[in-house]
């Protein structure tokens, strides 16, 4: 980064003023930011550009691509994250050989960084927009692991209604936690996501619409008793091995359905999946386990309108796995559009005619 490109970033900040309500961080100023040092001193010095490359580093997992990505010298880039390091008082990073782990101090700086600099970019924004140089933006989180149908028709209605608006769109693919925190914190403006329970509130200021309802498959193996009805009751379910997960993916409906299976056992407790991004390697290893093991999926189908099984041979996946139902539904999530409740007007318009024009 320039000597020009960082006056030029730090005069932008000076236009938006101080940032408030971040997590940890009281405001970022427009200068070098303090931080406590050993022994209660505050040295001056660490800057948004840190901050930015901590981020790149952390995303890319390794120096050479995180450089790449910047536009700088890898030597220079290590020499800026080691400096942070200096200013803080502590290591962020662990360096390996296959890439860089994240400390518990490191993670902590990760959130608190984006939230900063998204909170900065957000406010140049907005300043732009309030000189009428930029259109209106809206930062929405699209988090991985939707169902295909449902992520599609989203963001598919999501443009269509922005274009008509005039309303840019920042897509940002990352989780959401029960508590919609990105939102909340406001990293982003809105995003689609689920609640555990329909009509569920959610911590203010959020508005939501809901889009539906929606449930798991379970993957059974093809000798069990409940694989050729094509439905299984909770309680054969909880005297089985489950994967599912892993938790941070979706922590308010692995609560909610661990809450659900361990009210039918009290001892229950999920399997992560050995493959977190494939589920057909998983139903493959799950298909040679020495104990009985289900598969249970994220939210995976709209439940009104879903038929019953009705054959003798329920569709097979990898390894002759079985796909099966949860008899009685208890598995359910609620699909919603999630926003600030302070949008402008214009913003939030924009949403109420994409969960209107969504039909699953």
């Amino acid at each position: 980064m320039t000597a020009a490109t960082i006056a030029k970033e730090r005069a932008l900040v000076m236009g938006v003023g101080a940032v408030r309500s971040m997590t940890g961080i009281e405001q970022a100023q427009t200068g070098p930011m303090a931080v406590s040092g050993p022994g209660g001193a505050t040295p001056q010095g660490v800057e948004l550009r840190h901050l930015r490359y901590f981020v790149a580093v952390a995303d890319a997992g390794t120096f050479t691509h995180a450089a790449e990505r910047m536009f700088i010298a890898q030597p220079t880039l290590s020499q800026q994250i080691r400096r942070l390091e200096e200013m803080v008082g502590t290591p962020l990073l662990q360096r390996r050989r296959e890439g860089v782990r994240l400390t518990d101090a490191g993670a902590v700086l990760l959130e608190e960084s984006r939230t900063v600099l998204s909170l900065i970019d957000h406010g140049v924004s907005r300043t732009r927009q309030a000189a009428g140089l930029d259109r209106p933006r809206l930062r929405f989180v699209l988090p991985p692991y939707l169902p295909e149908a449902l992520a599609v028709g989203v963001a598919s209605r999501l443009r269509v209604a922005a274009a008509a608006a005039s309303v840019d769109v920042a897509w940002m693919e990352t989780a959401l936690d029960g508590e919609f925190s990105p939102v909340r914190q406001r990293r982003a403006d809105a995003g689609l996501g689920w609640l555990a329970a329909a009509g569920e509130a959610l911590p203010g200021p959020l508005e939501v619409m809901s889009l539906g309802d929606f449930e798991p498959d379970v993957w059974l193996p093809p000798d069990h008793r409940a694989a050729s009805r094509g439905v299984i009751s909770l309680g054969e379910l909880a005297g089985m091995d489950v994967i599912h997960g892993p938790r941070r993916f979706s922590t308010a409906i692995y609560d909610a359905w661990l809450a659900v299976m361990r009210a039918a056992n009290p001892r229950f407790d999920f399997t992560d999946p050995p493959f977190r991004r494939s589920l057909p390697m998983t139903l493959a290893f799950v298909a040679t386990a020495s104990r009985p093991t289900a598969v249970l999926t994220g939210p995976q189908h709209r439940i009104v309108g879903r038929p019953a099984p009705t054959g003798p041979r329920p569709a097979a996946g990898a390894a002759g796995m079985v796909r099966a139902r949860a008899e009685g539904c208890p598995f359910a999530a609620t699909a919603s559009l999630v926003w600030s409740a302070d949008l402008p007007r214009q913003l939030q318009q924009v949403l109420f005619d994409t969960a209107d024009s969504i039909t699953l």
